[in-house]
């Protein structure tokens, strides 16, 4: 990861962090970053805190309507944007080293953290110690890996999304298990892959007013239609790990099209969310560059707080509301600098000893330098990030 001479970046989520003025202190766009994307990365993960943050509360009619509104695109509209984000990934040694470190190092220390809370909870080891089974959030870190290696096979291939399309369906008909997440790795590929496949010139036909017009009517018709999918649909449909053949429904017809139909519901709302997101710099554009700190650190907080009579005490409205207040306050929590410094040995931990001896990573940190030199985050390579 390139950084000024002079001073160590506070990179978020395997992204640069804003430049700030020395004098003033204030910050200001790094030169190469989008605007957009960065305001659609605070706003999906503040829609991620929010629906775990109500998912115990789902016996509550309007907790479950919203959880399943956020459920419907939050995360296939995070993993299109990290495939966006993941286009100059070339399989590179450079590259595959800032993956481990940046993905891989930091899901083997959450996962640990998550299984020491759930030791202190239970009393006793969990069923399986396995650490290629995800615990609760890290599935995306796991699968984000997994995506940005196949990188290169989609740059050349000349149908990628058709193909990823052929893939996700065909393997929802066999169970995957829960082995590396892979049931959600192919079920949600064509988002990743599709994400690979658009270029900037693509988010300008979202700046149609029609388009914007269109968007609020889209968003406002499935929040009043989640009113009664919550009541008749499983959650199944939501998660996108589970088999079509391990449900009460034919795995052919009418699952396939439901899946299907889920894949578009969570496309056009995905769009329709980017096409009502500022494509100018606001209050939030900056914190939009420290996302993994936010997803990493809130499921951290929430197991805790599940672990605690919290949520035997709440319920209802009192309860739904509780937490759409304390879920901005922990989130812009997770964002202050402080916080972000106490907890950067976790989620970018500099662990190059992780990396063989002849890691380019590895080398350029023992000379003092970085790989590639220059100004943190002006660089065509510091697009590529985790996207979270």
């Amino acid at each position: 990861m390139t950084s000024p001479a002079d001073r160590s970046p506070e990179p978020g989520q395997g992204a640069t962090a804003p430049a700030t003025d020395k004098k003033t202190g204030a910050a200001f766009p790094v030169p190469g970053r989008d605007a957009r994307l960065d305001n659609a990365k605070f706003i999906l993960i503040a829609l991620v805190v929010v629906g775990h943050a109500i998912e115990p509360l789902r016996d509550y009619g309007p907790a479950k309507t919203l959880y399943y509104w956020i459920y419907f695109f939050h995360m296939p509209a995070f993993i299109l944007i990290s495939g966006y984000l993941s286009r100059s990934f070339d399989a590179s040694s450079k590259r595959v080293e800032k993956l481990v470190l940046t993905l891989a190092v930091p899901y083997l220390i959450f996962w640990t953290i998550h299984q020491g809370i759930n030791f202190v909870e239970r009393g006793g080891l969990p069923d399986s110690l396995s650490v290629l089974k995800p615990t609760w959030t890290l599935w995306f870190l796991i699968a984000l890996f997994l995506w940005r290696l196949s990188v290169p096979i989609w740059n050349r291939l000349r149908w990628p999304v058709l193909i990823a399309v052929a893939i996700s369906v065909f393997g929802a008909t066999t169970s995957l298990g829960a082995t590396l997440s892979l049931g959600r790795v192919v079920s949600l590929l064509p988002f990743f892959v599709l994400g690979l496949s658009l270029r900037r010139e693509h988010f300008a036909y979202l700046d149609k007013l029609w388009v914007r017009i269109a968007s609020l009517v889209v968003l406002g018709t499935v929040a009043v239609l989640a009113v009664p999918i919550s009541r008749d649909l499983s959650t199944e449909w939501l998660f996108w790990k589970d088999s079509l053949t391990d449900r009460d429904i034919d795995p052919l017809m009418p699952s396939v099209g439901l899946w299907l139909a889920f894949m578009i519901l969570a496309l056009v709302m995905t769009f329709a969310v980017l096409a009502l997101t500022p494509k100018q710099h606001t209050w939030f554009t900056s914190l939009g560059a420290y996302t993994l700190y936010v997803y990493l650190g809130h499921s951290v907080v929430l197991i805790v707080l599940k672990a605690t009579p919290l949520y035997d005490v709440m319920s209802g409205l009192t309860g739904l509301i509780t937490m759409l207040v304390l879920s901005p306050v922990l989130l812009l929590l997770l964002c202050t600098p402080w916080v972000r410094a106490s907890m950067r040995w976790a989620v970018e931990p500099q662990l190059t000893w992780f990396l063989r001896e002849d890691s380019v990573l590895r080398e350029a940190k023992e000379a003092g330098g970085a790989p590639g030199g220059g100004r943190s985050g002006t660089g065509s390579g510091e697009r590529e990030r985790a996207g979270v």
